[in-house]
């Protein structure tokens, strides 16, 4: 029982830290380049919003600016503070 109890604490702490391979340096996603699974490791965006994120960029062209994210459906600007310092657009 104690080794399971280790295995499950050792896949939860990977799964916690997967997240953070997908994001670019120190954490940060660029919107106008991430995949999906990229788009979900900002605060409160799930797999709704990653794709449209996706569907609002191949349709109207790459984000110019980080809070040009409120603009896609959903996106508001408590989801745009929370996430601000990890928002590029390269």
């Amino acid at each position: 029982m104690k080794n399971f109890f280790i295995l499950c604490t050792i896949f939860a702490v990977l799964l916690t830290a997967a997240g953070f391979l997908w994001a670019d340096d120190e954490g940060k996603v660029n919107i106008n380049t991430a995949s999906a699974e990229e788009l979900k490791t900002l605060v409160r965006v799930g797999p709704v919003y990653a794709d449209r994120i996706i569907d609002y960029r191949e349709n109207n062209g790459p984000f110019e600016k980080p809070e040009d994210i409120m603009n896609v459906s959903g996106i508001g600007p408590k989801t745009y503070e929370l996430n601000k310092h990890r928002i590029l657009v390269e």
